[in-house]
């Protein structure tokens, strides 16, 4: 499944939660999700991007391990049908919104428990989501970069040569690249 509409569905079923269990599930799925696309993009997106994508993974990795493992609903991990990025950027800005939206709901969870465990995993959680959204806007201003690079590379300059003998001269477009490949890294998660 593309990206985009998994992190829709993460934020649908993280709105739509309602008690301690969910909210922690929602962010733990959250965090898997995240792991999977930093994963993903590790493998097959641009090369500018994977060392920041390999951080990500390894950041949601850490940030899924500190929260108890909840009861997986019954579609089991939503990441684990991850398949495509379709659109890199647009991917990427919905996985921020997700990942901002369950560190707010696990700051709820933190600010309503008098249990001091559940407090701590929920701030540890806390700390690795933020974390997280730290390498996604890294990623997201990389990818800024590149596009203006680009658009002073095409941009009208009467002493170019626009078209040499390999074409245009642009590089490929990441914006609207689809990146495939399969999430076996959220698979194997415990």
């Amino acid at each position: 499944m593309e990206a985009e509409r998994l992190i829709a569905a993460g934020r649908s079923a993280l709105a739509g939660s309602r008690g301690v269990p969910d909210v922690m599930a929602e962010a733990w799925q959250a965090q898997a999700l995240a792991r999977a696309v930093g994963g993903h993009l590790a493998r097959y997106g641009p090369a500018e991007l994977r060392t920041d994508a390999r951080g990500l993974s390894e950041t949601c990795a850490l940030g899924s391990a500190v929260l108890d493992h909840p009861m997986v609903p019954a579609g089991g991990v939503r990441a684990s049908q991850l398949t495509e990025v379709a659109r890199l950027s647009g991917a990427l800005a919905a996985l921020v919104l997700l990942l901002g939206e369950a560190g707010i709901a696990l700051v709820g969870v933190a600010c309503g428990t008098e249990e001091e465990g559940l407090y701590w995993q929920c701030i540890e959680a806390i700390d690795a989501v933020d974390e997280s959204v730290d390498r996604v806007h890294g990623m997201m201003r990389r990818l800024a970069e590149q596009e203006r690079e680009r658009d002073r590379e095409s941009g009208p300059e009467p002493d170019r040569e626009r078209d040499g003998s390999f074409g245009s001269g642009q590089g490929p477009l990441v914006h609207g690249s689809v990146v495939h490949g399969p999430a076996d890294s959220v698979a194997r998660q415990p």
